[in-house]
């Protein structure tokens, strides 16, 4: 095929930094569902196997913003995206080799650290990539599909068929690696996408020239102060969900093992039909009015968790609906904020608001859902994440929208890029 049809490098790109971010969604998820095996090697308490998910979560939301904001200075993300694959495929390594809690505590938060500034990182460099009517489908391929595929559906088989027949530490060398395999593959077929220090096709407010813009700059535009607020609350509605709804179907509901975790699967298939979904929609309608009802839909999944009480098809088919709330994802992470602010600002944008998802909603209204449940009901978190949704739609509702199409048929220049 030419350059111009299936075979293009838009296409090559998504493709390999899809199964990158996948790989790296894999690896971060490693430990979680390894800890059964680990717990009783290492004699782990409860508090240290909570400190490896939250120790990975900081580090992750500290990466995300202080690393891509590294990468705007430097005007390079190739040489980034390099190391951080040889990085967190040597953690993996390492994890595997850990004797002590603390060396495998370690492994794990240097991972998040390199692991969180991966996605804004190649968020950055599809945005440039992107035919501008696939923008928002090439970010939700690129971080919901591959991420549900090998991150949800995936790596939960394979690690446990791996642990059980070879050993945990077995798992977490072979979980290295593909990151490995990525890395040379980034290294042979990722080219450095141009500069450019102008403004983007949708900024309508001069930023000025200067090559750098502070974190109380960055809140001060008002689509970025959104995105992290709507990823506070909507990273909280997916962290819970994987979470509690295993246990709550389990304990409350009192399902089997298998009808749980088929419910379960059902939530990895709706992320990655998401990623086609949602995003693509937005390149036709807007980002706006997607995000809304996105984020509404979004209160399906815990309200037919909670309330239906019908046959185990019809509600995984009503989770299946309410999960593709996290088609979203992309729009508010990538989509939105690149759409935004200059280019050149763009990797700190969406890191800022990874982070600011990951430390608040993923660890603090989690952890919040965790300690209600513990003092009630398992019912608290899921009654939570409805609230999440809900504060999502009614935030999204103040986006200022970005949508080139949408630009383009208002006959001026968007006001997306301006600050609040």
């Amino acid at each position: 095929m030419s350059e111009r049809g299936l075979w293009s490098y838009e296409n090559r790109l998504l493709v390999l930094l899809g199964l990158s971010f996948g790989v790296a969604f894999f690896d971060r998820n490693a430990a979680s569902i390894l800890v059964p095996s680990i717990e009783k090697d290492l004699a782990l308490s409860n508090t240290q196997v909570g400190l490896l998910a939250s120790g990975l979560s900081v580090t992750w939301a500290l990466g995300a913003y202080l690393i891509a904001r590294w990468s705007d200075a430097r005007g390079s993300r190739k040489p980034f995206l390099l190391s951080f694959l040889l990085i967190f495929s040597a953690c993996s390594f390492i994890s595997g080799l850990a004797h002590t809690f603390p060396v495998l505590l370690l492994s794990r938060m240097v991972m998040g650290a390199v692991e969180g500034p991966f996605l804004p990182v190649c968020l950055a460099i599809m945005a440039v990539e992107s035919s501008e009517h696939r923008r928002g489908l090439n970010a939700g391929i690129m971080q919901n599909f591959f991420a549900a595929v090998l991150g949800q559906s995936l790596a939960p088989p394979l690690l446990t068929a791996l642990a059980l027949h070879y050993g945990w530490r077995s798992a977490f060398y072979l979980a290295g690696i593909p990151g490995l395999l990525c890395a040379l593959a980034v290294l042979l077929w990722v080219r450095e996408p141009a500069r450019a220090p102008g403004a983007t096709a949708n900024q309508a407010v001069d930023f000025g020239s200067g090559e750098h813009m502070g974190l109380i700059a960055m809140l001060g535009v008002r689509n970025i102060f959104l995105c992290c607020a709507i990823s506070v609350f909507m990273v909280a509605w997916f962290v819970i969900g994987w979470a509690f709804y295993s246990r709550f179907f389990v304990d409350y509901r009192h399902f089997s093992q298998s009808t749980t975790g088929t419910l379960m699967t059902v939530l990895g298939i709706a992320s990655a039909v998401a990623a086609f979904v949602c995003p693509a929609i937005s390149d036709r309608i807007g980002r706006r009015p997607v995000m809304v009802a996105f984020c509404l839909l979004g209160v399906t999944t815990p309200l037919a968790a909670l309330y239906f009480h019908g046959s185990p098809l019809v509600l995984g088919g009503l989770l299946f609906i309410g999960w593709l709330g996290s088609g979203s994802f992309p729009l508010y992470m990538g989509v939105i904020p690149g759409e935004t602010i200059p280019r050149r600002f763009s990797g700190t944008a969406m890191g800022l608001v990874v982070g600011a998802g990951e430390v608040v909603g993923g660890t603090g209204i989690n952890t919040l859902g965790g300690v209600l449940a513990d003092r009630s009901t398992l019912a608290t978190p899921l009654l939570m994440s409805v609230g999440c949704c809900v504060v999502g739609a009614v935030l999204s509702l103040f986006l200022l929208e970005t949508a080139p199409v949408k630009v383009r048929a208002a006959g001026s220049v968007p006001a997306a890029a301006g600050a609040s």
